[in-house]
C-alpha cells in the first residue's frame, strides 16, 4: 500500500469548515421563501451545520417585492420560533437572521428609511438579477455608505453577464462593496461556467465572504462530499470576514 500511495500521492484532506465558523447566507426560516419548508427541515439542517464545524448561522430569507414579500417582522418572528425549538432540543449552534435583498425599485427606499436587516458590522446582503445587469447599483452603494451600511453582493459568480472577467467585481470593491461567493459554486453545482468564475475570483483574492446559500439538506450534503476539492482548499489563503461574525451583534 505504501508503494502505491507514494506513486499516486497523498489524498487531499477535506477543508475544515470550522475555519470559516459562520455561515452568512442561507434560507432556514421555515415556510417564508424557497428554503426550508418545515421546522423539522430547519432543525435537521442546523444539526448538519453543527456537525460540519459551524458555530453560527446567519440566515438570510429573500425579500423580493411580490415574490417573497417578507418584512423584518416576518423574519424576526420566524427566527424567534427557530430559537425556541433550538433551546428545547439543547442545540449549541447559534442562529441570527438578516435578509437577502433583491435589487429592485423598492430597495433604495428601504435603505433610506433604515428598515433593512443587517448583520455583523452593518453588512447588508444584496442580490442582483441573474440575467439582467443592474442599473442603479452605484447610487445604492453611495446611499448605503452615507447611512453607514456596507453592501455585500450575494453569489457574485452566478451573474452570467459578468462571466469571464473580474472588472466589475474590482470596480464594486473600489466603491466599498464586498463580495460573497457560494461554496457550492466550487463543486460545480451551478454549472461549469459558474465554477470557473468562482475559481477566477479566488485566484484574484476578490472574495470577502463565503456562504452555503443553503435551501435544503442536499446543499450541505453536496458540500460535505466535495470538501477535498482544490479550490475549497484554497479558501485558507483568503482573508475571509466570516470568522469575525462570531462576535455577537
Amino acid at each position: 500500500m505504501g508503494f502505491f500511495s507514494n506513486i499516486l500521492g497523498k489524498k487531499a484532506q477535506p477543508f475544515d469548515l470550522s475555519l470559516i465558523g459562520v455561515d452568512m447566507h442561507s434560507h432556514l426560516i421555515p415556510g417564508i421563501d424557497d428554503g426550508a419548508r418545515t421546522m423539522d427541515e430547519t432543525i435537521a439542517m442546523l444539526i448538519k451545520f453543527e456537525a460540519l464545524g459551524y458555530k453560527k448561522v446567519i440566515t438570510t430569507p429573500h425579500i423580493m417585492n411580490e415574490v417573497y414579500p417578507n418584512t423584518p417582522d416576518t423574519i424576526l418572528s420566524g427566527l424567534a420560533r427557530v430559537r425556541s425549538e433550538i433551546e428545547k432540543l439543547g442545540l449549541t449552534i447559534q442562529i441570527e437572521a438578516a435578509a437577502e435583498y433583491y435589487l429592485d425599485e423598492t430597495l433604495l427606499s428601504k435603505i433610506k428609511d433604515k428598515t433593512v436587516l443587517s448583520f455583523g458590522d452593518n453588512y447588508v446582503l444584496i442580490e442582483f438579477s441573474f440575467h439582467i445587469p443592474p442599473v442603479f447599483e452605484h447610487e445604492l452603494f453611495f446611499e448605503m455608505q452615507m447611512l453607514h451600511y456596507k453592501p455585500v453582493l450575494a453569489h457574485f459568480e452566478r451573474y452570467i453577464y459578468f462571466h469571464g472577467e473580474l472588472d466589475k467585481a474590482l470596480a464594486y470593491k473600489e466603491k466599498g462593496a464586498l463580495i460573497q461567493l457560494n461554496l457550492n459554486s466550487l463543486t460545480g453545482h451551478y454549472g461549469p461556467e459558474v465554477k470557473r468564475q468562482a475559481e477566477r475570483m479566488i485566484d484574484a483574492k476578490l472574495v470577502d465572504f463565503v456562504g452555503t446559500d443553503c435551501h435544503r439538506m442536499d446543499h450541505l450534503m453536496l458540500l460535505e462530499k466535495n470538501l477535498s476539492k482544490p479550490y475549497l482548499q484554497k479558501l485558507s489563503d483568503l482573508n475571509l470576514l466570516n470568522k469575525g461574525l462570531l462576535i455577537n451583534d
